[in-house]
């Protein structure tokens, strides 16, 4: 008998009842990726605000990346000591795609760095704020996803907010603006190439790839902290600067960093690529607003009119996300793609 006639036989694996009304098993799902969404969104904004704190004593972005990436090394080994999770047999080619994987994550951080050198702060949050239309193109060019209207729709607010919530002084060199560009751009690549490791083929778990990546990622940081002389200077701050605690201070916001590595894929490969961008988005409109808060910061009225813009963008993209998941057939729909809704490639 043909797989065609098998499949019409078996009975349908889909949640949705005939009346296309999502039942409790899709309602649990949806507020399972919110609740990840949450913890993804306390976590980044905790780490974001006391790496701020923290560079203000060690001023090396490179090396605090490369203790990122050894608190991950660390804390994947211990859990995978415990039996957490257990490491998939992979082909040469595979493990080639995790270590240009590796790569995509550390040039998207130096070019980053790089960038900020060539052009001012408001200019490079408002070009990085395009990354949920990257991504867009993204799925459009090589996965054919398409979404809807709404969705298109919803994500102007929220990039064009983040545009007004930091208004400033727009200045950029043509090679700054360049490098700010392909910057949100390998940002887009590297979510959706995240989500992808984690849905398409390969499967990986959150820990087992950070497992994989993090090793990686902690010796190319130190090869790019060696190029950019932060090896020399820092031992002049061993010398003269370093208490212990700011060991205990370092220690704590490597321990932040892994476990928000963990929620962050997990959150990824919940709810989406797409999804993940515009919470990035919505993130730094809060990170101004607790800045504000703790920093005495001033706010024009341009400035609070970005940051309502994107806070209610982000409120209506969530909004037609939950509706286009309780549509009848979602369900049905996600039983042959992955939870991003790309095709499996």
């Amino acid at each position: 008998m043909s797989s065609e006639h098998r499949e019409h036989l078996l009975p349908s694996t889909s949640t949705t009842p005939k009346d296309g009304r999502p039942t409790t098993q899709d309602n649990e799902s949806v507020r399972t990726k919110y609740a990840w969404l949450a913890l993804y969104f306390s976590l980044n904004l905790a780490l974001t605000l006391y790496n701020k704190f923290v560079m203000t004593k060690f001023p090396f972005p490179y090396l605090l990346t490369g203790i990122h990436a050894l608190c991950g090394t660390l804390g994947c080994a211990f859990f995978y000591s415990r039996g957490a999770f257990t490491l998939t047999r992979l082909t040469d080619r595979e493990n080639l795609t995790l270590v240009l994987f590796s790569f995509l994550y550390t040039i998207n951080i130096a070019i980053s760095n790089v960038s900020l050198n060539l052009v001012t702060i408001p200019f490079h949050q408002i070009v990085r704020a395009m990354t949920p239309f990257f991504t867009v193109i993204i799925y459009r060019v090589f996965f054919g996803k398409t979404y809807s209207r709404a969705t298109y729709t919803s994500l102007i607010p929220v990039v064009a907010g983040v545009g007004f919530a930091t208004a400033g002084d727009y200045y950029f060199t043509a090679l700054g603006f360049l490098l700010t560009l392909f910057g949100a751009f390998l940002a887009a690549v590297k979510t959706v190439v995240t989500n992808r490791i984690q849905t398409g083929r390969l499967k990986l778990s959150p820990l087992e790839l950070l497992y994989r990546m993090s090793p990686l990622a902690f010796l190319q940081t130190l090869i790019w902290a060696y190029l950019t002389g932060e090896f020399s200077a820092i031992s002049g701050w061993v010398e003269t600067s370093m208490t212990q605690k700011d060991l205990i201070n370092l220690f704590i916001n490597g321990c932040i960093a892994f476990a928000l590595n963990v929620i962050s894929f997990t959150a990824n490969k919940k709810t989406g690529a797409l999804t993940m961008t515009v919470a990035a988005n919505v993130k730094q409109i809060l990170t101004i607003v607790l800045s504000m808060l703790f920093w005495n910061l001033k706010a024009t009225g341009m400035n609070t009119f970005g940051i309502v813009m994107t806070l209610c963008g982000g409120a209506w993209y969530a909004k037609v996300e939950l509706e286009q998941k309780s549509k009848p057939g979602a369900a049905a729909a996600q039983q042959t793609v992955p939870l991003t809704g790309v095709k499996s490639g």
